[in-house]
């Protein structure tokens, strides 16, 4: 079980990012092949022959537009696949989700303003739910950390956010 809550794309960001993405893209969906792209907007794999894009997105901006923060040169946007339609967002789940032993992750820490302030590259243990409740429960120790964006070591993507409990 999670001692925090890992949080998908919002729906009405996705709504948007399935137009015109953060960069200002048309959304270009088709169809996966292998499957395994991890889906930010239900925090899964996705399924071979499931419709899905590859949109950019930038989940500090979406966070600072809800908050009044003022992240500045943090307000950055990357690569992230979804859904091309509505899912209905992610399934009660007892574990975080795109977790498996060994997996690298970033664990990037902002403030309340937007501002990163320090992170954490963690290898996902054999019992992954206790790596990251540990690594986020030492994010949260510090009263300044707002915010916490879990990243993938290797291609740097967002896989999800955990807001302060």
């Amino acid at each position: 079980m999670t001692a925090y809550a890992p949080r998908a794309i919002p729906p009405a960001a996705l709504a948007l990012l399935r137009v015109t993405d953060d960069a200002g893209r048309a959304c270009a969906p088709y169809a996966a092949v292998e499957g395994g792209d991890p889906l930010r907007c239900c925090l899964r794999p996705s399924a071979p022959g499931e419709e899905i894009a590859l949109v950019s997105y930038a989940p500090l901006r979406r966070w600072a537009a809800e908050t009044g923060a003022e992240p500045g040169a943090y307000d950055e946007q990357g690569p992230v696949f979804i859904h091309a339609a509505d899912c209905g967002g992610p399934a009660p789940s007892e574990a975080y989700p795109f977790s498996r032993a060994g997996a690298l992750r970033t664990l990037r820490r902002y403030d309340a303003s937007g501002r990163i302030v320090g992170g954490r590259l963690l290898e996902l243990p054999a019992t992954p739910a206790e790596g990251f409740d540990h690594a986020l429960a030492e994010a949260f120790a510090d009263p300044s950390v707002a915010l916490v964006h879990v990243r993938a070591v290797e291609y740097g993507c967002f896989h999800f956010e955990v807001r302060r409990p």
